[in-house]
């Protein structure tokens, strides 16, 4: 007898995302969807673009984020879309087709890294991707310049009102004590 797919719906500090999490992995690593366009890539993202009120999908290992726009509310909408993600995995189709897998990431660490980019990508991999991905979303390094750490924030976190607050309270706060030469942390 084979166990059921579960998906549970979780709020998170973004009103307008949920957080799907899944009893099973359906991705290798994270995909953000802004548009339909994009989500082209991605059945399972398409189908759920096909909803009016869609406004972002993010593809996490085991979980993913849907962003709505305003004038639709989560209690609506949060059991149905749980029960479509179900079918669609139950029905195996793919999540992901047609992927160019690239040999690198922007979290890679490159022989040409200085030695505080390579720090900076070993802190975001171990200590802030875990902790932001269980709120639905993803940090990405962009870029290290004179003391000016910054990051693409990705899924709930994109277009969170605590963004912020995570940005300058968590993350900056944390890489600071590791890394003192940082002076900022910003997202672009």
């Amino acid at each position: 007898m084979q166990v059921a797919l579960k998906v549970t719906p979780e709020t998170t500090p973004n009103p307008a995302t949920m957080k799907f999490n899944l009893s099973e992995v359906i991705a290798d690593g994270t995909h953000d969807f802004l548009t339909a366009i994009d989500a082209e890539r991605s059945p399972l993202a398409s189908k759920i673009f096909g909803f009016p009120w869609t406004s972002g999908v993010f593809l996490g290992p085991s979980f993913i984020s849907v962003t709505k726009q305003d004038w639709v509310d989560w209690e609506v909408l949060a059991e149905p879309l749980a029960g479509l993600i179900r079918e669609h995995l139950e029905s195996g189709a793919p999540v992901l087709v047609d992927i160019k897998a690239s040999s690198e990431s922007a979290d890679d660490e490159l022989e040409t890294d200085s030695e505080i980019i390579k720090q900076i990508k070993r802190i975001l991999k171990n200590e802030i991707r875990p902790v932001v991905a269980m709120d639905g979303g993803d940090v990405a390094f962009a870029s290290y310049t004179d003391g000016v750490l910054a990051l693409q924030m990705k899924g709930s976190c994109a277009g969170c009102p605590s963004k912020s607050a995570t940005l300058k309270d968590g993350i900056e706060v944390r890489f600071r004590e590791v890394l003192p030469e940082i002076k900022e942390v910003i997202a672009v």
